[in-house]
C-alpha cells in the first residue's frame, strides 16, 4: 500500500484523567497543525501532558474534548493501514526474537507483506541503521544504543506516514545519545514521514526538528511554537554556530516565562 505523508490538525484539545481524588487536567486547548513531512518536537516541564498529546495524535488516548484528524482522518483508520511507527523510551524488543526477527515483526503484522518482501525489507532496513552484522543478535547481546537502533528500524520498515516519538533516547548516556540522533536525522531525511518527537532536551530539539512546540507546566498549554530555521542536512558542526545558539536560549526563555502563547503579551 502506497503511504501518504500525515497531516496532523489538533483543535481545542483537552484532557482529564480521573483518579480517587477528582480530575487532573493534563492538557488545555491545544491546538496545533502540522504539515507533512515536519519533523516538531514537543518540549515542556515533566508532567505537562507532553505524552498524552503525543499518544492523543496517535489514537492510544482518547482526549476528553477537541478533535485530532490525521490527513482528514481519523488515526484508527491510520492504524489499520499500518501507517504510524511508535518509538518509546524503552526499546520494547522481543527477547526471545533476533534484531532481524523483531524488525520483522512490524511487516508480519502487516498481512500485505509476503514472507520473502518482508524478509528482504527487514534485511535493508537493519543494514540502514548500521547493524546489517548483528542481525543473528538477541537484544541481551546489544548495547542501549543498538537497541534503540533496532527500534527505530522496525517503526521504520513499513514506511510510516506518521511517526510518534516518547522521549526514544533519554535512556541513552550522552555520548551515543549525541550519535543517535544524527542518525535519526539521516533516517527520517530517507523517508520523510511527519515526526511527532517528545524531548526534554532543548539542544536535541533544536538539531532535530523543523519546529519546537513549547508547553506550559500542568495543564499543558501551548506557551510558543519556534521555529527553527536552520540549514538542512544538519551535522553536528551546527551546534557550534551562533544561530544554534540563539534557538535554545530563545527555548529556554520560552520555558521560563510559562505564559501559554495565547495569553502572552507583545
Amino acid at each position: 500500500m502506497e503511504r501518504a505523508i500525515t497531516r496532523i490538525s489538533v483543535s481545542r484539545l483537552s484532557h482529564y484523567y480521573d483518579s480517587d481524588t477528582g480530575s487532573l487536567e493534563a492538557l488545555r486547548d491545544v491546538s496545533l497543525d502540522v504539515a507533512p513531512s515536519e519533523f516538531v518536537s514537543l518540549i515542556g516541564p515533566s508532567g505537562c501532558g507532553k505524552t498524552t498529546l503525543l499518544r492523543a495524535i496517535g489514537g492510544l488516548t482518547d482526549a476528553t474534548s477537541g478533535s485530532i484528524t490525521l490527513s482528514g482522518m481519523q488515526a484508527q483508520e491510520l492504524q489499520r493501514r499500518k501507517d504510524i511507527g511508535f518509538v518509546s523510551q524503552d526499546a520494547a524488543l522481543l527477547p526471545w526474537r533476533t534484531a532481524l526477527e523483531n524488525v520483522r515483526l512490524s511487516l508480519q503484522l502487516n498481512s500485505d507483506s509476503a514472507k520473502s518482501e518482508s524478509l528482504a525489507t527487514a534485511e535493508k532496513t537493519l543494514q540502514s541503521v548500521g547493524l546489517a552484522e548483528f542481525a543473528s543478535y538477541y537484544p541481551h547481546q546489544l548495547s542501549g544504543g543498538m537497541r534503540q537502533r533496532v527500534a527505530f528500524a522496525r517503526a521504520l520498515a513499513v514506511s510510516p506516514g506518521l511517526l510518534l516519538m516518547d522521549e526514544p533516547l533519554s535512556a541513552l548516556d550522552e555520548m551515543t545519545r549525541e550519535e543517535i540522533r544524527y542518525e535519526l536525522l539521516r533516517l527520517w531525511e530517507r523517508q520523510m514521514p511527519t515526526v511527532i518527537f517528545v524531548t526534554h532536551s532543548i539542544p536535541e530539539a533544536v538539531v532535530l526538528s523543523d519546529r519546537v512546540v513549547v508547553l506550559s507546566a500542568r495543564p499543558g498549554q501551548i506557551v510558543d511554537d519556534i521555529t527553527i530555521d536552520l540549514p538542512r542536512p544538519r551535522l553536528q558542526e551546527v551546534e557550534r554556530s551562533g544561530r544554534f545558539l540563539e534557538y535554545t536560549y530563545k527555548v529556554k526563555d520560552a520555558l521560563s516565562s510559562g505564559i501559554p502563547a495565547a495569553t502572552a503579551i507583545s
